[in-house]
């Protein structure tokens, strides 16, 4: 009900901005490129991923978008057009990296990926950090490699109470309503095949 209520309130002020925008313009000028423009946006917001809910427990997604520290991920994310791969029913592990994580590779590596002609790299290296699955630090420590979302291994690996995931220090962990995020220190970099 309250998703249904949200889209109608946004329709409203779409509707309404729209308006007061053709109250601006010159009485000869048509709303063709504004229709493009909004046809532009619905199109590139379809899918699970744009449906507002408060009332479940946040997905994947909405947890990485919902932390400060994860804004570049989240950049990256929409860059590769993943949104919808991160809030299907899973489970799914998702191994993100901080931003701090972000700012330690090489200068431009960041910007040169979320280009888009990069698109393919960038979605490549993003399904490097999802596991099919749901499981704790602790679990993670039986295993000795995990199938990535992109049809490679990742290496895992224990150091006392730690565990390392691609070389990637797991941080902190929290539940998700469709899996779990797993916090790390480093951006998991696919071999090269």
């Amino acid at each position: 009900m309250r998703s249904t209520i949200r889209l109608s309130m946004m329709g409203l002020v779409l509707l309404l901005a729209l308006n007061s925008s053709c109250k601006d313009r010159p009485e000869n000028e048509t709303l063709v490129s504004d229709q493009n423009e909004s046809e532009a946006i619905l199109e590139n917001n379809k899918g699970q991923a744009f449906i507002e809910d408060d009332e479940s427990t946040p997905n994947v997604l909405q947890i990485a978008m919902g932390s400060p520290d994860h804004s570049i991920l989240v950049a990256a994310v929409q860059a590769a057009e993943l949104e919808n791969a991160l809030v299907n029913a899973g489970p799914l592990m998702v191994f993100a990296p901080t931003n701090a994580a972000f700012d330690a590779l090489p200068a431009g590596t960041v910007e040169d990926l979320l280009k888009p002609e990069n698109k393919e790299a960038l979605a490549n290296i993003l399904k490097y950090h999802v596991t099919p699955g749901n499981y704790s630090k602790d679990f993670l420590k039986k295993f000795k490699k995990l199938g990535q979302a992109n049809n490679q291994n990742v290496p895992v690996e224990t150091k006392g109470d730690d565990v390392y995931v691609g070389g990637a220090k797991i941080i902190a962990s929290i539940p998700a309503g469709n899996g779990i995020v797993h916090v790390v220190d480093k951006v998991i970099l696919p071999p090269t095949q």
